[in-house]
């Protein structure tokens, strides 16, 4: 039974839905966010609309089978467009008591558990302080539940394999993910094929995790435990090839993009940290396309690279998350100085100082604004879903070359580590990013002076170190306008300071729009970032209990668009949510003297599409 995946008709009753919300849990060492990667793919595969959200531990192992260490994944599929990874799970794949127990308080009456009960083991069971398994002590009869000895049936499935024990025991996420793509009528080609590669160097590991994947599926089809099979049509979209793409892989790809339309050559200094690292995993992939990659000693060092990577003509980037922009700020200010184009990537999390570095987070926006010393403006973009982190990417470059700023994209863990389907672009669509370097002295006697500035753009010129005739002073003394001289005059300094505030706060962006069906909302939700996709759940189920809400939403925080203030005063009520408490508020109140509304956790968690549909709801009705 367990060497093929019957592809027979089922006998059993199949029943259509809309929408799903799985979310698999287990001990970090249990593979949860492997089996959820892999049911997310096969969902892509069908043309569902996805969103995710893994969850899981700072600790690298934390003690097995507690609390503190259950790492989870939850998919969000549907046949029409989403925005969120689900407020709550219609499916929890429990592996043991720790991971029912952190997420049973998250699931509706009527949701499916299925639950390991090889698991529940006495020990496991005081661990978590059951002091009675739940499984009979009446505590889930709200819901139903489908136990399965998920560890027990893997070990069985491989008796006749040549691996051992502890492998076998391993191998119940592909048990369990067999069984939910046979629930789900999910395609699994793709995840045998993928199994091949990801242990090719290891054969018996190979069968085993195939062995236990069909043993999964067939148990599905043949057991009485489970007598309905589920189908999710496949979502309208736009025309086009799509691929399942995480932000921080999206955000990698856009700066591929932007070298390759920039004609530069990509210069990514970095620092490993939670949860920026994956970019510089994915960059390091991509030498062929003109991209190196320096893994620094430090955060300074990696920054401090960047800089001098940006002077020798690159376009240079570093990442990192909160605590390394800290550490960074030094050298952001030595760029806004000099000048010159450098974009830093902060993928937000939970702070301060370590915090919790695996829970996502807003709270750096300060910090991206004005978290250096001196007069250093710069300018502040941020993504708003997994996919926007490419086309935020290529602007944030955009940005950076053509008026030679340091620009700091927001992501934040939420985005960064969250997927959905990406449509890939044409490459001849996306902007052409081309500089001029400068090639001879601009000066009427002959001199070169590296502060004359672009009219239009106030950008000075980029001169590639060792350009004949070229020379010039570099450092982060202040320079004399135009010639670049040391310069204490106090005058000059503040020339100087106000014309480089002055070019960011010149950089035209596009204009905010507004998404306000009927025309007659008097209250309006603002957001930035990743509450994105919350704010648009919660604004739609406003629109379907026939109540007005508008919307609209910041890419550009600095400078923020040109129309943003006639917008504000349209409406009665600027409500803004926010995962921090209250920063971007803050900057529209100083800014417009809108008495907006702010609405804030710093839960480590992203907003829920329902518990914001609430509270706009008293507002559009309460004021």
């Amino acid at each position: 039974m367990a060497e093929q995946v019957s592809d027979a008709a089922p006998a059993k009753q199949v029943q259509q839905l809309e929408r799903v919300v799985i979310r698999f849990a287990g001990d970090s060492g249990d593979g949860m966010q492997l089996t959820g990667d892999r049911f997310t793919s096969e969902t892509a595969q069908l043309g569902n609309d996805i969103s995710t959200l893994p969850n899981f531990p700072a600790e690298i192992r934390a003690p097995a089978g507690t609390l503190p260490g259950v790492s989870s994944f939850q998919v969000h599929f549907a046949d029409y467009d989403i925005l969120t990874p689900g407020d709550s799970p219609n499916v929890l794949v429990a592996m043991n008591p720790a991971a029912l127990k952190a997420n049973v308080a998250d699931l509706p009456p009527g949701a499916d558990i299925i639950v390991n009960t090889d698991e529940f083991t006495k020990r496991n069971l005081i661990k978590v302080g059951y002091a009675v398994s739940p499984l009979e002590d009446g505590s889930l009869a709200r819901f139903r539940v489908h136990p399965v000895a998920l560890t027990s049936m893997t070990v069985g499935a491989l008796a006749d394999l040549d691996v051992s024990k502890k492998d076998a025991e391993r191998a119940k996420n592909m048990f369990a993910l067999g069984l939910v793509s046979w629930m789900y009528s999910r395609p699994h080609e793709s995840t045998l094929r993928f199994l091949e590669r990801k242990f090719a160097k290891r054969p018996e590991l190979v069968a085993a995790n195939i062995a236990a994947f069909k043993a999964g599926w067939n148990f599905g089809e043949t057991t009485e435990t489970f007598t309905v099979r589920y189908e999710v049509k496949p979502a309208k979209m736009a025309a086009g090839t799509y691929r399942n793409i995480t932000g921080n892989a999206a955000l990698a790809l856009g700066l591929v993009a932007a070298g390759v339309r920039a004609q530069l050559p990509v210069f990514l200094g970095a620092y490993p940290i939670t949860p920026a690292s994956d970019i510089l995993h994915e960059l390091s992939k991509h030498k062929r396309l003109g991209v190196t990659t320096m893994q620094a000693e430090d955060e300074i060092a990696a920054v401090a690279a960047a800089v001098g990577a940006a002077y020798g003509g690159a376009l240079a980037v570093t990442t990192t998350s909160g605590p390394g922009v800290a550490l960074k700020g030094e050298s952001i200010s030595l760029a806004i100085a000099l000048e010159l184009p450098l974009v830093i990537v902060d993928v937000q999390r939970a702070g301060p100082s370590t915090g919790m570095p695996t829970k996502t987070e807003q709270a750096d926006l300060n910090m991206a604004l004005y978290g250096r010393h001196g007069e250093a403006p710069l300018a502040v973009i941020a993504p708003k879903s997994p996919s926007d982190c490419f086309h935020a990417a290529i602007e944030a470059a955009r940005i950076a070359l053509t008026y030679r700023t340091p620009v700091i994209l927001l992501s934040d863990n939420y985005v960064a580590n969250g997927s959905e389907p990406w449509l890939l672009p044409e490459v001849g669509d996306l902007p052409d990013l081309r500089v001029e370097f400068a090639t001879e002295p601009n000066g009427e006697d002959g001199r070169f002076l590296p502060y004359l500035r672009d009219p239009e753009t106030m950008a000075r010129p980029w001169a590639v170190p060792g350009t004949p005739g070229l020379e010039h002073r570099i450092g982060g003394l202040e320079k004399a306008d135009r010639t670049g001289d040391i310069s204490y005059d106090p005058a000059n300094h503040d020339f100087m300071v106000r014309t480089r505030a002055a070019r960011i706060d010149g950089i035209p962006v596009p204009d905010v729009e507004v998404d306000d069906p009927d025309g007659d909302a008097s209250v309006l939700v603002l957001g930035w970032g990743s509450t994105y996709g919350p704010i648009g759940a919660a604004c739609r189920r406003l629109r379907q209990r026939n109540l007005p809400i508008a919307q609209a939403h910041l890419r550009h925080i600095a400078p923020l668009p040109a129309n943003l203030g006639e917008v504000l005063r349209r409406y009665d009520r600027v409500v803004i949510p926010e995962m921090n408490l209250g920063q971007l508020a803050h900057v529209i109140r100083a800014k417009y003297l809108v008495d907006a509304l702010p609405y804030n956790q710093v839960r480590g968690l992203p907003f829920t599409a329902t518990e914001l549909a609430n509270m706009l709801e008293d507002v559009v009705k309460n004021g």
